[in-house]
């Protein structure tokens, strides 16, 4: 899990509000080729649990907190997202689960290769396989 690591954003602090962005092969070390959101999860309910192949991830709590939880074949570990300032740098083949969601959480991913099915690793127990 050493390539997985936050990563903290500009932040122009501002009496009129703050502002912060991402520039890519600059704050996140790919191009972004996808970009997608998750909102309105029901209280209770979990997203994610897949792995990807080749993708690489870079999550956003823009509003409200969430929780990833990632494997790498070995070991497990929780991360708490909660400010929009910051994110989670997610390399290729981690089987991760976002949980434990706020109410009104908006959830921003930036994905470095574009949607493809056959990327997913959606059983976990295919996926200690595929890292072994």
């Amino acid at each position: 899990m050493d390539k997985i690591r936050i990563i903290n954003l500009p932040k122009i602090e501002d009496d009129r509000g703050n502002l912060s962005f991402i520039e890519e092969d600059n704050h996140i070390p790919f191009k972004i080729n996808r970009v997608y959101w998750i909102y309105d999860v029901p209280g209770g309910e979990y997203r994610g649990s897949h792995a990807f192949k080749e993708s690489e991830e870079f999550i956003v709590a823009l509003s409200g907190s969430f929780d990833i939880v990632l494997h790498d074949g070995k070991e497990e570990k929780r991360f708490s997202l909660n400010r929009s300032y910051y994110g989670l740098y997610v390399s290729k083949l981690h089987f991760r689960r976002l949980e434990n969601f706020s109410t009104n959480t908006l959830a921003l991913i930036l994905a470095s290769t574009p949607y493809n099915e056959n990327d997913y690793i959606r059983d976990f127990d295919e996926f200690l396989t595929f890292v072994k």
